[in-house]
Order: C-alpha cells, then structure tokens, then sequence
C-alpha cells in the first residue's frame, strides 16, 4: 500500500503528465487594419468584464476560460479556444465584433449536454476596461491549455483585479472571480448533442457602420 508521500508524488505526476499532453503550441491570427476596423462593435451597455468558464458536467472540472471585455469597443479574448465565426477578425485569440447575437453563438457553442457554461458580470470603470482591453491585445497568441493561467496573467495588471491571483485551471479561476464584491453570475445549460460541429449556425453579421 502507498503511503501518502508516495500518494502525493504519484498524484502530481498524473497532473503534470496529463497537463503535457492537453498543450500544444499558440497559433497567430493577425488579420487586417481594415477588416478589424469594419467590424468593431461598440456595445450600449455599461463598461464592464465578463469571465466565460466551461464546465463539464460529468466531473465538475473546468475545460476552458475566456474573457470579455465592454470598453470603447466590446472584444472577446479566448485564448488557446476552438470558437470562430467565418465574417469577424481575430488578432492573437482576441475576437472583434462581439454583438449580441456574437456573444450567444459563443455560449451556445460551449453548453451542450456535456457541458456548461458560467458567466461572471462586473462592472468597472472606463478607464478600467480600456486597460484590461490593451492587456489582451498585447499578450500574444496563447498555447494550448493556458486559458486561465493567460487570462489571470492580464488580470493582475488590470486596477481592482491583482487579488485573483495566477492559476492554471478554469474553475479556480472562476470561484476568485466570484469573490469579488459586485459579480453577477449566470449559469446556461443546454442539452444540445455533445457533438455541435455543423449543428450551430453562425449569426450573419450586422454591424453599424
């Protein structure tokens, strides 16, 4: 029988060596000037951050994270994500163009009967988005499996939000977002077939010019 020493050690490795095997290198997206600029939606709302967490339904754990962002423009950061949608730019998992029917796709295409889907509102300043919306553009295309670690790293720059502190997992991050005074929280679920390839259609684009 192992002792608990043992236990542990045998325990972090399991960690590490799944962790190992969920990474795998960033992919760059850079599209455009013109495209990025034809698609910017400027969101009526109050200026605010909102945590997007995955979670799987079977085992409770996090899958995946991702962060957006209501300032001068409304952006989605969702790094090392399989999302897109075919008519809007991305810059390094920085996604333009996050109107309303944008950001349901992008709930719809996570909660499905394997999954659901978290949503953490809070209120910030302008000054507040704009910096946590300059973080995000310039962190870079994000390897896979570093969702949390790559959004908590732009949160401890970003005023009122250095006590979430770095982890590597989305339902940590999720339940420190939680304890900030002021998050509004929802919860989606969806009973939809696990496999939602062809089974979501993209909402055409409308976007004022």
């Amino acid at each position: 029988m192992l002792g608990p020493r043992i236990r542990t050690f045998a325990s972090l490795l399991v960690a590490v060596f799944v962790l190992a095997a969920c990474t795998g290198p960033a992919e760059p997206i850079w599209d455009t000037d013109e495209f990025v600029a034809r698609s910017t939606y400027s969101h009526e709302g109050p200026t605010k951050l909102t945590l997007f967490t995955v979670i799987n339904n079977k085992t409770g754990a996090g899958a995946h994270s991702a962060l957006m962002v209501n300032g001068s423009q409304r952006v989605m950061f969702d790094p090392a994500g399989t999302w897109h949608h075919p008519q809007l730019p991305e810059r390094n998992d920085v996604h333009f163009g996050m109107s309303e029917p944008i950001v349901d796709f992008y709930i719809d295409y996570h909660s499905r009967e394997t999954h659901h889907t978290i949503i953490q509102e809070i209120e910030v300043s302008p000054a507040v988005a704009q910096v946590a919306m300059a973080q995000m553009m310039s962190y870079g295309a994000v390897p896979k499996a570093q969702c949390s670690h790559a959004i908590t790293a732009i949160l401890e720059n970003v005023p009122g939000f250095e006590a979430v502190g770095r982890t590597w997992f989305p339902k940590n991050l999720s339940e420190r977002f939680a304890a900030l005074q002021g998050v509004q929280t929802n919860v989606v679920y969806d009973d939809s077939p696990s496999d939602n390839s062809g089974m979501i259609a993209a909402p055409i684009v409308r976007i004022a010019q």
